[in-house]
């Protein structure tokens, strides 16, 4: 079992949200930084924690989504990494395990490469290695064609919060998937007031930062850097899930080519989401987190300071 509390960190324009799971084990040596997507919340990580009752787990609200989404902009994967080092340093944790979806997989590289020496291995999850672009996109329209759907939702009001879960329970990638977490999840994300409720991300900071997942710039050669392997797990369908992949095949082949630490994990029967917000999803993640924690020296986490939650 673990205790859930929510903090929040001074960082650049106000305070980052973010929550704590810490095991009622007094013995606990290592501590896991659990970054969610692009239009999530730390509550995307339920299920891991329910699958790591005995490991410390810190998930920030990026900035711009959740808590956090007053912070000012601007966004991009450096101030997101900036955010998490002042995340690291405010649990005192002095290294972390980081583990990142989707767009967390390009918060967590950022933070792996530039703050090495607080990271004690990288665990990426259907993203964090550049997107292709799809046919006919070019960089310009590239926040168009990665969030118009989500970028729909965020313009969307909802009366009541039951409209909203009714609203994910019929998006095709949790059709067989519904259940507590997912609504906890989904309630966590509302914001304003009946009949007015609408989704907590930052349009703008949701279209700022798409615009860095597709170019390298340099990102790959940082990753290159790193002196220890990184693990990519790779989530079978896309978004809808439908069967096109967000990373198909032969684009991973090209990464692999690039980076010779990288690991790859293909999940089977799970879709972008999924493979993180289902029990059957995240079982791969805690596999991979389980042979690092074997591995890997750690650092024993310091009593939490004193300071007010959130």
């Amino acid at each position: 079992m673990s205790t859930y509390r929510r903090i929040r960190v001074p960082v650049r324009g106000g305070e980052l949200a973010a929550a704590v799971w810490e095991p009622e084990a007094t013995d606990v040596t290592t501590t896991v930084l659990a970054i969610h997507g692009i239009t999530a919340s730390h509550l995307a990580w339920l299920e891991l924690v329910a699958a790591l009752p005995d490991v410390r787990i810190v998930a920030p609200d990026l900035r711009g989504r959740g808590g956090s989404s007053n912070l000012p902009g601007p966004w991009g994967m450096p101030q997101h990494a900036e955010d998490m080092l002042a995340l690291v340093d405010w649990v005192e944790a002095e290294r972390v395990l980081v583990v990142g979806h989707s767009m967390g997989g390009f918060v967590s590289g950022t933070f792996a490469t530039t703050y090495p020496e607080r990271a004690t291995g990288v665990i990426l999850i259907d993203g964090g290695l550049p997107l292709p672009l799809p046919q006919g996109v070019t960089e310009a329209d590239l926040p168009q064609a990665l969030i118009g759907p989500a970028a729909d939702r965020l313009s969307m009001t909802f009366p009541d919060r039951e409209s909203y879960r009714v609203f994910w329970r019929d998006h095709p990638a949790f059709a067989d998937a519904w259940g507590p977490n997912l609504e906890a999840y989904v309630d966590y994300d509302l914001v304003g007031r009946e009949p007015h409720l609408h989704p907590s991300s930052s349009l703008e900071a949701v279209t700022e930062d798409s615009r860095q997942l597709a170019s390298d710039t340099g990102y790959i050669d940082r990753l290159n850097g790193l002196d220890r392997p990184i693990h990519f797990l790779r989530a079978p369908r896309g978004l809808l899930n439908q069967p096109e992949a967000l990373y198909p095949p032969a684009r991973m082949e090209h990464w692999m080519s690039r980076l010779p630490a990288l690991h790859v994990h293909d999940v089977a029967n799970v879709n972008h989401y999924t493979i993180v917000m289902s029990p059957e999803g995240i079982a791969s993640t805690v596999s991979v987190v389980h042979e690092l924690l074997d591995t890997t020296p750690h650092d024993t986490p310091t009593p939490y300071p004193a300071k007010e939650p959130a």
